[in-house]
């Protein structure tokens, strides 16, 4: 089953660094509820604004080069998300994208993706009041 949930991840990730839109519009869910975070914008809950956004950064000034790796799926049932690194021009991101099935197919339903400030180290220990 992961590798169902890691094509559907990838099948995102192909339609955003080949920025075609009717493929991002596919990848994402018609009937589940659905939300997305931009790195640095607020939270998106409706469909129709996820798609307009995604129609801003494909047909804008974007860059044109996304990688991501580092895939590492978590499945339930009928829900199951995908933790990756993203790579976007310079930028280094940290994403999840959470899918549900839909009609036999994982379709996506939330993507949060922000800054890497600091790696996370096996042993490290979170400490209060520091960005971690």
């Amino acid at each position: 089953m992961t590798d169902e949930i890691l094509a559907a991840n990838q099948r995102f990730y192909e339609a955003f660094a080949q920025a075609d839109l009717g493929a991002m519009d596919e990848v994402w869910a018609r009937e589940a509820p659905v939300s997305c975070v931009h790195p640095g914008w607020g939270a998106l809950v409706e469909r129709e604004e996820i798609m307009l956004s995604w129609r801003a950064i494909l047909e804008g000034d974007a860059p044109g080069e996304i990688e991501y790796g580092a895939a590492e799926a978590h499945a339930g049932e009928d829900m199951a998300y995908v933790v990756c690194s993203e790579t976007i021009g310079e930028a280094q991101l940290i994403a999840t994208n959470v899918f549900v099935r839909e009609g036999g197919e994982w379709k996506l339903v939330h993507h949060h993706a922000g800054p890497v400030v600091r790696r996370a180290r096996a042993g490290d220990k979170p400490r209060p009041g520091l960005v971690n």
